[in-house]
């Protein structure tokens, strides 16, 4: 019982890393209907950037609290990755709205893969060690331990969460992506400026993948250049997983992804002999898709909605 509660307190900080990343994909996607499979090498960017600045705030003999220094690294960070996508959305994506939704695909393919070039270039293809500047101390629950980061990257991913669902029902910009995605042509005509408020999308999914890449690399520790990859594919399953496109889904489905993915490894494994053990750990993610797709292709809180003619 110890081993499946530490699996499922796990489970729940990595599933709320992954839900933080999947809004990005269903924002994009509930707006645009394409999947933005560069969003994964933003969030090794906001990763790679912060902790770049961190590093340089330390050797300039900045002291400040372990927080303060990764807050500073963000406030460098996150105007980073938003640019990114600004410029993905205005370059890449703007000119194909009205192409096949092949090409899209195609391009986004060929952006993920021009951004992790360009971080292998920067910083080489060696990990970066996340510095050693956030408390982890652990305590005891139930039997099982949890850190103060853990604890940290829970409490923030929720608040975080929380206030992108508050911002989409509740601000003027909120019901102005609700209803590009809707009806582009309708609301263009009821005078909503449909450009700003795609970039905007791109801009705010490309913040939150700041964040969540500092997560992964607080939570593990370090970060690489090629990191993005896996870990966009992930966060893509648990956008399907809660219903792509929709914003509640994306964060059940990555919190749901995260837990089976860890009791999988974790519980799993001594019961099997190490079968499916954590060395397997992404196999039970590309099941999830799979069981998905075969049976409830609009995910746990998407709607069935018959194509149009």
């Amino acid at each position: 019982m110890d081993v499946l509660i530490q699996q499922l307190l796990n489970g729940l900080v990595v599933g709320s890393i992954y839900a933080l990343i999947a809004l990005g994909y269903t924002m994009v996607y509930g707006i645009l209907q394409i999947i933005n499979f560069a969003h994964g090498e933003i969030v090794m960017m906001g990763a790679m950037v912060t902790i770049s600045a961190i590093n340089v705030l330390n050797a300039s003999g900045v002291h400040l609290p372990g927080p303060l220094m990764v807050i500073a690294g963000l406030l460098i960070s996150m105007p980073v990755t938003m640019l990114i996508g600004f410029l993905i959305e205005r370059i890449a994506y703007r000119p194909l709205r009205k192409a096949p939704r092949l090409a899209p695909l195609i391009t986004a393919i060929g952006i993920s893969i021009l951004l992790q070039q360009i971080a292998v270039l920067i910083w080489k293809n060696n990990p970066r060690s996340f510095p050693n500047v956030l408390s982890q101390e652990p305590h005891n629950f139930l039997g099982a331990s949890i850190t103060d980061l853990q604890i940290a990257i829970v409490i923030l991913a929720l608040l975080i969460m929380g206030g992108l669902l508050f911002m989409v029902e509740k601000t003027k910009l909120g019901r102005a992506m609700r209803a590009v995605s809707m009806n582009q042509a309708v609301a263009g005509l009821m005078g909503v400026n449909i450009n700003y408020v795609i970039s905007m999308t791109f801009v705010i999914g490309s913040g939150l993948g700041a964040v969540a890449g500092v997560m992964v690399g607080a939570n593990y520790g370090l970060a690489y250049p090629t990191m993005g990859f896996m870990i966009g594919l992930k966060a893509f399953t648990a956008a399907v997983l809660g219903g792509i496109g929709n914003l509640a889904g994306a964060v059940a489905g990555g919190i749901l992804l995260g837990i089976i993915e860890n009791v999988g490894a974790g519980y799993l494994g001594p019961l099997t002999g190490g079968v499916l053990g954590s060395q397997y750990q992404d196999i039970f993610a590309f099941l999830v898709l799979i069981l998905v797709l075969v049976l409830r292709p609009s995910g746990l809180l998407g709607e069935r909605v018959a194509e149009r003619a």
